[in-house]
């Protein structure tokens, strides 16, 4: 691939125009849409805070980014796309030689920069990943459900579908191939038991050189990329080497992992009579609103691994998608992640790409070799297709089972408060502290019915009357009440209409701007908490906009402002049962916070917070004076005895414990 050629946008442009959206600049929208060649590229669209907002790739660039602006309102858009035009303030491109190109630097800049507009393969937190974090001396290796990229050398595998078998065959390389088996070591001067028995190379003492260890978990990678024809190759030739030598004893051991990847193996039920072949089979099952993806990995004609996902079945325009146009967004984005070992030759589709020459290309450019894509019509193949779509149409009837649960819930909760429609975004508020002490609060957030964590927020209560000793639940949440929607009471102070603010946050769940209005705000806690929280939305002339309500914990009841009895409820019904895990998720969220805040504080010596007095001369003090009492009882001559602390050091730490006091006349030790 030739290197592209950057054009970037910004040249020229005053700080003053960059905070502006380029909609509401048409001479300088003019200019820049002027500047977009009609060549294959890439584009990248900013907002005011530099932030990516979408990256696309075109084959003729200028087209493909006017046609964005062309009626200068968003008009024939989705609300999402529109919401995303209102917000752009730059553009920049990447121009290159082909489409093929622009396919590859497209998906590596996705996968960099993670733009919110680019999304189209959800989080599914059913599925969890195998991640080894090659960017340490002493990779880890373990399952997660939350797939964050610490470091560009990190690499996850999956997402599974069959969280027993990801957890079976784990346990299983554990047991074939000596990796680390603890987080942390269990003792600091010696190895564990793990070591002793050849489970564990000794990582906590390095007994392993970091080399020697990464090149065992390239072949434990191995095994979850479906390499395990490879790797029996590999361990074979190494076997054999070991016996020319007359090492028996390490040939043993690699005989043993050659049978434990033979367990691995063994439960496989499916398979094709072609052998020789390794591909991966996709299909999909779709309604008006989502899909379910599954992706089978075949390799030496078993199936070794099962991945599944969901995805957007709408398109920008809020068309539905076409399943191949589905089908090709789903594959750039899956190969796009993973090594270019892990790309097979061949590829059974369930429906033909748009682009299906262009994929092709472009996975023969990440593999190095040929990739073939099919769609297979009879015999084996074609039932294989089928079987896949039959697993993705059970995915897709649970994920509906689960959206149909919480939508009764949410209409259920809209008929109790009154509203117009079921609520989209709900908020949780609780506090927590030990007698005034440490005293935090939480905010939790859940989107249709579900939690959405990325928009979670923790609070430290600020106010000064609220202390160790002396706590006051009702000021601490109209203090947060004031803090969450200052910004809202200052655009509806400055004539923002809330209305069209509200809308716009609907459509989106970014969390930048002012679009993260609630459509219902839930306290934990009775009457009392309730006028707290309204009083605090008075002063910020917010009352009358919010949708407020309060869940008493006795009997679960609901209580809304006005009202001297709560609503007419029972505990068990949908819309209450939604409102008692908003507030039993708040409640953890809090505790949580406030046992780590109070950890951190307990963790800290009151001479920690002395100038000048390190974590050693800290330790020094305790050894000499034996407990913080006698250093506050002693004169600033025995503090400057002590070893390595001098007559200033000592002034200061007399002084530290005696604020009010003058040592006038004390002579301090030399």
């Amino acid at each position: 691939m030739a290197p592209p050629s950057s054009w970037a946008l910004r040249a020229g442009s005053t700080a003053a125009e960059l905070a502006l959206p380029l909609l509401q600049q048409p001479e300088r929208l003019k200019a820049r849409l002027g500047e977009v060649p009609s060549e294959p590229g890439c584009y990248l669209l900013r907002d005011s805070e530099d932030r990516i907002l979408y990256i696309g790739k075109a084959k003729l660039l200028r087209p493909r980014v006017r046609s964005y602006f062309q009626s200068g309102s968003g008009h024939g858009h989705s609300p999402r796309i529109s919401l995303m035009v209102r917000q752009v303030c730059e553009i920049e491109f990447i121009v290159t030689d082909s489409e093929a190109e622009a396919l590859a630097l497209e998906s590596n800049l996705i996968k960099q920069n993670q733009p919110h507009f680019n999304v189209l393969l959800k989080d599914d937190k059913k599925y969890p990943y195998l991640c080894i974090t090659w960017s340490e001396a002493y990779p880890r290796i373990f399952i997660t459900r939350r797939r964050r990229f610490r470091s560009p050398l990190d690499r996850f595998y999956g997402p599974y579908v069959d969280v027993g078998l990801l957890r079976r065959t784990l346990t299983l390389v554990k047991r074939v191939f000596p990796l680390r088996q603890r987080p942390q070591p269990l003792y600091r001067e010696r190895t564990c038991l793990n070591y002793d028995i050849g489970r564990c190379p000794g990582v906590c003492q390095q007994k392993i050189s970091s080399e020697a260890y990464h090149h065992t978990l390239r072949q434990v990678a191995m095994v979850f990329q479906g390499r395990n024809e490879e790797l029996l190759e590999l361990l074979n030739e190494q076997m054999g080497r070991y016996a020319e030598r007359l090492d028996f004893e390490s040939a043993a051991g690699v005989r043993d992992q050659l049978q434990g990847i033979d367990t691995l193996t063994a439960d496989q039920k499916m398979s094709l009579g072609d052998s020789s072949v390794s591909r991966d089979v996709v299909a999909l099952a779709a309604d008006d609103r989502v899909a379910a993806v599954q992706l089978f990995q075949m390799r030496a004609g078993k199936l070794v691994g099962r991945l599944g996902f969901t995805a957007d079945a709408v398109g920008a325009d809020g068309q539905p998608l076409e399943p191949g146009r589905i089908l090709q967004r789903v594959v750039e984005e899956h190969y796009s992640q993973v090594e270019p070992v892990e790309i097979p030759p061949e590829l059974l589709l369930q429906h033909a790409l748009p682009q299906q020459p262009l994929i092709e290309e472009w996975l023969a450019e990440r593999r190095g070799r040929k990739v073939k894509l099919a769609i297979p019509q009879r015999q084996q193949k074609a039932d294989l297709i089928e079987l896949l779509e039959r697993n993705a149409s059970y995915e897709l009837q649970r994920a509906q089972r689960g959206a149909e649960q919480q939508l009764l819930a949410t209409e259920d909760l809209a008929q109790l408060l009154e509203l117009p429609s079921p609520p989209r975004r709900i908020e949780g508020y609780d506090i927590s502290h030990i007698q005034g002490s440490d005293a935090v609060a939480s905010q939790v957030v859940f989107i249709d019915g579900l939690p959405a964590k990325q928009h979670y927020r923790k609070y430290k209560i600020q106010s000064s009357s609220i202390h160790s000793g002396h706590s006051d639940d009702f000021m601490a949440m109209a203090e947060i009440m004031r803090r969450r929607f200052r910004r809202w009471a200052q655009a509806k102070a400055e004539g923002a209409d809330l209305r069209q603010l509200r809308r716009a946050a609907n459509t989106t769940l970014h969390t930048g701007g002012l679009n993260d209005w609630p459509d219902v705000v839930m306290i934990d806690g009775g009457k009392g908490q309730l006028s707290a929280v309204m009083e605090a939305l008075r002063e910020l002339n917010l009352d009358e906009d919010l949708v407020v309500c309060s869940l008493a914990k006795q009997r679960e009841e609901v209580f809304v402002p006005g009202a001297k009895l709560p609503l007419e409820s029972e505990p068990d019904q949908l819309g209450v049962q939604l409102l008692r895990r908003l507030r039993d998720e708040a409640h953890r969220f809090a505790v949580s916070f406030h046992r780590q805040q109070r950890g951190e504080r307990m963790k800290r010596s009151r001479l920690s917070d002395i100038p000048g007095l390190g974590p050693k001369r800290v330790k020094e003090l305790l050894a000499h004076f034996r407990s913080i009492d006698a250093i506050q009882l002693a004169s600033p001559a025995q503090i400057a005895a002590a070893p390595g602390v001098g007559p200033a050091l000592a002034r200061q730490v007399w002084d530290y414990f005696h604020p009010s006091d003058d040592p006038a006349g004390e002579e301090l030790a030399s």
